[in-house]
C-alpha cells in the first residue's frame, strides 16, 4: 500500500499538472469505486456536479490524497481518494484509451484526462464538500501528521501506552501515513526493536525516533517515494527509495552497520525485518 512519500509524491505531482485545469467530464468505469456514504455525493450527484468545476488544490492526509474543485453548484468540493493496495492516479493523454484496470476517468482541458486505476479494486473515491468531509469517521479519526508533530508532541503521544513500538507506528489513529516500509526503516535508524513494548523506550530513544522518522520520510519524498510492485507516480513514473533500503525486505542479509543477520517476526500483522544487535 503506498504510504506517506508515495502519496506525497502523487499529491506534488498532480498539482503540476492540474492546477487550474477545468473538469469537461467524469466517467464511473467500475462500479463500487465510488464510496457512498453520510454526506457524500452519489455517482449520478458527482456527474452533475463536476463538468464545468476547475481544480484548485491537491493534498495530502495521511495516506489520503485530496483534489480541491470548485463546481458551478458547489463552492468547495473535496475528491478524495483512497488507493489501498494497487490503486494509482495517472494523467494520460486524451486520445489514449484507458486501461483495462481504469475505474474513473477525468475528462480535462487542455488535451488531457485524470485516470484512478485499481486492479485489485480495492481503492476508492470519495467527493464531497467541506462540512461532510469534517463528519467523516474516516478522517475525523486520523492521527497527527508525522512531518508536522514536534518532537515534545511525539514522545506524549506514547505515554502510557502498553502496545508495541511498531504497532503504534502503524496505528493510523496514532500516527497517520506511516506503513510497513517506513516503520522498519525509521526504527533500525534510532536503534528500537519493531517489538519493543512502548512503555520501555526510553524518552531519549522516543526523540531519536522523532527524528529519524522524519529524517526517512523525507528521504522517501526526495526520491520520489519506493516502488516495491504497483506504485507509480502521477507521471506512471516508478520512486528510487527501494535502492537505499537497510532493512526492509532484507531479511537474512547482513546489516549494513555491524554485518549481523537481519532477523524477522510478525508484527501487528505485518513483516518486519530488524537488526538484533543493533536494535534493543
Amino acid at each position: 500500500m503506498p504510504e506517506l512519500p508515495e502519496i506525497q509524491t502523487i499529491a506534488r505531482g498532480l498539482l503540476q499538472e492540474l492546477r487550474g485545469r477545468r473538469i469537461l467530464s467524469f466517467e464511473l468505469l467500475s462500479k463500487g469505486a465510488v464510496e457512498k456514504g453520510r454526506g457524500a455525493l452519489s455517482p449520478a450527484q458527482i456527474e452533475r456536479a463536476l463538468p464545468g468545476s476547475v481544480i484548485q488544490g491537491v493534498w495530502r492526509r495521511g495516506k489520503m490524497l485530496c483534489i480541491n474543485i470548485a463546481s458551478p453548484k458547489y463552492p468547495l468540493l473535496h475528491v478524495c481518494f483512497h488507493l489501498k493496495m494497487s490503486g494509482r492516479l495517472v494523467v494520460r493523454p486524451t486520445g489514449e484509451a484507458p486501461h483495462k484496470h481504469t475505474r474513473i476517468l477525468f475528462r480535462l482541458t487542455e488535451g488531457q484526462n485524470l485516470h484512478f486505476a485499481d486492479p485489485r479494486k480495492f481503492g476508492y473515491c470519495r467527493v464531497m464538500p467541506p462540512e461532510a468531509m469534517e463528519r467523516w469517521p474516516f478522517f475525523a479519526s486520523l492521527g497527527p501528521e508525522p512531518l508536522e508533530i514536534t518532537e515534545d508532541a511525539f514522545v506524549k503521544l506514547f505515554d502510557g501506552r502498553r502496545g508495541q513500538v511498531k504497532s503504534l507506528l502503524l496505528d493510523q489513529h496514532f500516527l497517520a501515513g506511516v506503513g510497513n516500509i517506513y516503520a522498519d526503516e525509521c526504527l533500525f535508524r534510532a536503534g528500537i526493536l519493531p517489538h519493543a513494548p512502548a512503555s520501555g523506550v526510553e524518552e531519549e530513544r522516543l526523540r531519536a525516533l522523532h527524528g529519524a522518522l522524519q529524517e526517512v520520510l523525507l528521504e522517501a519524498i526526495d526520491a520520489n517515494g519506493s516502488s516495491i510492485s504497483d506504485y507509480r507516480d502521477a507521471h506512471g513514473d516508478s520512486g528510487a527509495f527501494q535502492n537505499d533500503f537497510r532493512v526492509y525486505g532484507k531479511y537474512g542479509q547482513p546489516c549494513r552497520n555491524c554485518q549481523t543477520t537481519l532477523e524477522r517476526r510478525t508484527v501487528a500483522g505485518r513483516t518486519s525485518t530488524y537488526c538484533p544487535t543493533c536494535q534493543r
